[in-house]
């Protein structure tokens, strides 16, 4: 499946998205509880200012003394005591609202934390475990993109929104309550431009979703730009691609600008629509609230109140507007998540896989085709058997499908038709950890980890002895390697292995597969890229790896095919001939004789 090609269809189904993520949400519902519990005041105490603009009003501006009765007693407050309290109540609310907002901010950042890192330790499990055609059809860019920002911004965003909205709904509850104190009539004025407020917002939710989604996968584009610039510096730098790669980076970036202008102009109009809608709602609050004091149905401190209550209630609506946008991107980053958790490897146990303990008795390969896009066959009816600890060296045109035949055995890719069997077993029967669990790989440029020599060496073992990893080094001719380096076998290595030379990264990639100690070796072409020097040394070490297993070699270099026990010729996909060096010579005009005489005959001289 192409990442990019996705369109988080579901960003829509709400009820669906929310049933998918709460699993992740219901271990830290304790403390998402609290943190609503905190933001509910927090909301309710935005009215508190517009409250005390009535006593104010009425009382201290009006020079008048407040009356009231508890039980059978009456109560006065003067004027003057009003005109302290107010102002110490007023910053003493503030400083209890700043309170709740830390342990607002706090609870919602801890948990958002927290579920972010379970979908993200979620989803890297399943990617670690997606099958190398996944890897094939994917830039780097666009995984890191999907697997990393698109969970922070699903499940991260989903918490912070929803403490926005519940602060902002309880905000704009506690002024309508206000309202409703200092008069129901303009309340209810206030309330129904509030509802109207809200159309522009459902009217631009799916231009959000479409939008959203072009610039994530721009986002990945970047991404994957930025990656193959660091990864590829040399050939940049050799075929003076600065250029291209520069101009590729100001498409994708003009591209992202277009998608977010494209958005603003048909989401900009929102937020003056709704200001307009508002300022209409003052206007006629202001008309008939003059026409209700001065009908002496109000007073001018109920009537100050509510004003500003109003004015007051324009941040939580307007917040609310753009919290609601803000989850629509929310909605659509969830539903590229959860693309994500629905995909499944092409490669995988069947239900009744059995465990490959050991290989006891032979490999047979029976007419097995392969391609890798649809009727663009690479192997074709190839067949073949290989007997317990026999060296098969694998030769044959650039291109024809040498890597492709050897990367199917340890399951990297599943044949199309036909059947490769382990002691008269089918390969797909097997579970696929104990398969390769039997199988050690040596490539031509291999992979080695950032972290020290040992723990790439050991990645074959975790468990091995002191004794067997010194063992294994000895074999791949480490020794004095390891001896020259300032901190041995704990030197660290930088990214790819970069900083050692391309023998060193061979023999520590070959100690990494002795130190596995499996019954089948594949070697595909491990010396190919290295110069007389290196590939003797390596090839010692290579000598001592095969030692009593069962090995398939793709090689270049004449000794180790002629020290095979047979040789398979493959051409365009096909098996052309099997046998030793000296049948295969024997053979007029075949083409091992032939790539012989190309390639092999100045090595034999």
């Amino acid at each position: 499946m192409k990442l990019n090609m996705t369109t988080a269809q579901n960003s829509f189904k709400y009820g669906w998205l929310l049933s998918r993520i709460w699993p992740y949400i219901k271990p830290y519902m304790f403390r998402i509880i609290c943190g609503f519990l905190v933001a509910i005041p927090l909301g309710l105490l935005d009215g508190v200012t517009a409250f005390a603009l009535k006593p104010f009003m009425d009382y201290v501006v009006g020079k008048q003394d407040w009356v009231f009765h508890i039980f059978t007693h009456e109560f006065t407050l003067t004027w003057q005591v009003f005109a302290y309290i107010i102002p110490f109540g007023v910053v003493a609310f503030a400083a209890f609202q700043g309170i709740l907002r830390y342990l607002n901010d706090y609870i919602s950042a801890w948990t958002s934390q927290r579920i972010t890192n379970d979908v993200k330790f979620d989803l890297f499990h399943k990617l670690i475990y997606m099958d190398p055609r996944f890897f094939d059809e994917n830039p780097s860019g666009i995984i890191i993109s999907r697997y990393m920002t698109d969970p922070q911004t699903a499940s991260a965003g989903i918490v912070d929104q929803l403490k926005t909205i519940t602060t902002s709904l309880f905000g704009a509850l506690g002024l309508i309550g206000v309202m409703l104190y200092s008069s129901w009539k303009l309340a209810f004025i206030g309330v129904l431009v509030l509802c109207i407020a809200f159309i522009p917002v459902a009217i631009i939710r799916k231009r959000i979703k479409s939008a959203s989604n072009k610039n994530m996968v721009i986002g990945g584009n970047i991404t994957t730009n930025i990656n193959e610039t660091y990864s590829g510096n040399k050939v940049m730098a050799a075929y003076e691609l600065q250029k291209r790669q520069e101009e590729y980076f100001k498409n994708q970036i003009w591209d992202s600008f277009k998608v977010n202008m494209s958005l603003t102009k048909r989401s900009a109009w929102m937020s003056p629509l709704m200001y307009l809608i508002a300022s209409c709602g003052i206007a006629i609050v202001l008309a008939y609230g003059t026409h209700l004091i001065t009908s002496g149905d109000m007073t001018a401190g109920s009537f100050a109140s509510f004003v500003t209550s109003l004015l007051l209630l324009y941040k939580p609506v307007k917040t609310l507007g753009g919290t609601l946008t803000n989850i629509q991107n929310i909605f659509v980053a969830m539903g590229r998540v959860f693309e994500l958790f629905d995909l499944e490897p092409e490669i995988k146990n069947r239900p009744d896989a059995v465990e490959l303990l050991s290989l006891n008795d032979k490999i047979e390969i029976q007419n097995i085709c392969f391609g890798y896009l649809p009727n663009q066959p690479v192997l074709k009816n190839l067949s073949l058997t290989v007997n317990k600890n026999e060296t098969l060296a694998i030769v044959g045109n650039s291109g024809g499908g040498k890597s492709t035949f050897v990367n199917l055995l340890p399951r990297f890719y599943d044949i199309q038709s036909g059947s490769i069997k382990i002691d008269g077993i089918d390969i797909r029967e097997y579970t696929l950890t104990s398969l390769r669990h039997n199988i050690a790989m040596v490539f031509q440029d291999n992979f080695l980890f950032s972290g020290t020599i040992r723990e790439n060496i050991l990645m074959g073992n975790p468990d091995a002895t002191e004794e067997e990893l010194n063992c294994a080094i000895e074999s791949a001719h480490l020794q004095e390697m390891i001896a020259d380096l300032p901190q041995g076998l704990d030197t660290l290595l930088g990214e790819r292995g970069m900083t050692l030379s391309g023998g060193q990264r061979q023999r520590v990639a070959i100690a990494r597969a002795m130190i596995k100690n499996t019954p089948i070796v594949i070697l595909d072409e491990a010396t190919s890229a290295l110069d007389n020097k290196s590939e003797a040394i390596v090839q010692k070490a290579l000598d001592n790896l095969i030692q009593n297993k069962t090995v398939f070699v793709i090689a270049h270099r004449l000794s180790t095919i002629k020290n095979a026990d047979r040789i398979a010729v493959i051409n365009e996909g096909e098996l052309v001939e099997l046998g030793n060096h000296e049948q295969l010579m024997q053979i007029e005009n075949g083409q091992y004789r032939a790539l012989y005489d190309m390639q092999f005959k100045k090595q034999e001289v």
